[in-house]
């Protein structure tokens, strides 16, 4: 093996060591998941850009990168059925995390300060089972990176591109269209699906600076595509599989969000069929309360939006479920009310055991969702994210 080989195996281990030092060691704590919030935390910020302020966005640069933030991520979710009936769920994420503020000054192609991993799971509803892996690479040597304009992500074969079906000839353009390809590939189990987007480009919180604490800076740019038909081909024990349905996607970036009290989150994305949508997070604290600056947006039919505070909404845990792996106790179905808006909805998990066995442990899983939009029975689907809870293997 040559010297340089070596150099380069020694470099990558320890890129990969100093990513996982970060997770496991943002609050000594016996919790996996203490280093999720860490993530969010504000630990050790100076230096990076903070959201601060309302931005003016331009797309569709802003669909890429933002490295001088610490944080960001790209999530794409989605509920699929197969000819036959049977219904799937997916993830597909891209994570960016910087570990300095500027990048080193180094000639070399594999010099970079920007960690990548994504989290990949599949659903498979009838057989009751929820696979999920992971990947980390460097944002160097074209292993992994983002790009806005055309617009990628990548980890290898792991991608997310927009495939137009004509030329961005304008802003409005990218903020409106958002026709995507997602393809993953492990052994034995896949994805590679066509997003089309419905409606435009959804600005959470105020014009897109989603508030998460009353500290100046613990807030994040989010913006989202909230209905995009899909249609393409998953792959399950080697099975390949030709689906459609509805994906929903977020994307995130900010340096610190959570405030010193936050131990977790629960995050709802809900796709009706009257057309409606929702977002819903509430941020927990320590004490068992729920950080007031929780908040969510509402997406009517026609795409006009409507931020929701925290006491325009409520979310009731009915059940929990304990995971056989961690035994974290989950909530596992929920009532949700908006009573201005005339909603309110039952979810459930389409399979409790949803729970994402990677290097942070989290639940986030396909929900189906059933109840009352403007006075008329209404069905849906959905995700939901729930971090905080797993306790140490």
């Amino acid at each position: 093996m040559s010297k340089s080989r070596i150099l380069f195996i020694i470099f990558t281990l320890a890129i990969f060591a100093v990513i996982l030092l970060t997770f496991l060691t943002a609050q000594p704590s016996p919790r996996i998941t203490a280093s999720i919030v860490g993530l969010q935390a504000s630990n050790e910020i100076a230096g990076y850009a903070r959201a601060e302020r309302i931005r003016d966005f331009k797309f569709p640069d802003d669909h890429g990168p933002h490295p001088e933030f610490q944080t960001e991520w790209w999530y794409y979710t989605g509920n699929l059925q197969a000819r036959d009936g049977r219904r799937f769920g997916y993830q597909l994420t891209f994570f960016r995390r910087a570990i300095t503020p500027t990048a080193p000054p180094r000639e070399s192609d594999w010099g970079t300060n920007q960690i990548y991993f994504a989290h990949f799971a599949l659903t498979d509803v009838k057989n009751n089972r929820h696979t999920s892996t992971e990947r980390f690479s460097r944002g160097a040597g074209q292993l992994a990176g983002a790009r806005g304009d055309p617009f990628r992500v990548w980890i290898e074969n792991w991608n997310v591109e927009t495939v137009p079906s004509t030329p961005l000839r304008s802003a409005q353009d990218a903020t409106s269209l958002h026709n995507a390809r997602l393809i993953a590939d492990e052994p034995g189990y896949a994805l590679d699906l066509m997003l089309t987007s419905r409606k435009p480009l959804v600005l959470h919180g105020e014009r897109g600076l989603s508030q998460k604490s009353v500290e100046p800076g613990n807030a994040s740019y989010y913006i989202s595509f909230t209905r995009l038909d899909t249609e393409g081909t998953i792959t399950i024990n080697d099975e390949k599989i030709a689906v459609q349905g509805l994906s929903w996607m977020d994307h995130e970036w900010s340096t610190a969000v959570l405030g010193k009290d936050a131990v977790g989150w629960d995050w709802f994305s809900i796709q009706l069929d009257d057309h409606r949508e929702l977002m819903l997070f509430q941020i927990r604290q320590k004490d068992g309360s729920i950080e007031p600056l929780s908040s969510g947006t509402l997406i009517e039919a026609d795409g006009t939006t409507r931020a929701l505070t925290r006491d325009q909404f409520s979310i009731q845990v009915l059940t929990t479920w304990t995971s056989p792996h961690t035994r974290a106790i989950y909530p596992a179905r929920w009532n949700v009310a908006i009573p201005s808006a005339d909603i309110a909805l039952t979810i459930t998990p389409r399979i409790t055991n949803q729970e994402m066995n990677v290097s942070i442990v989290y639940w986030e899983g396909a929900v189906a969702v059933e109840g009352k939009s403007r006075g008329a029975s209404v069905r849906g689907s959905g995700y939901v994210e729930m971090t905080g809870y797993a306790i140490t293997r």
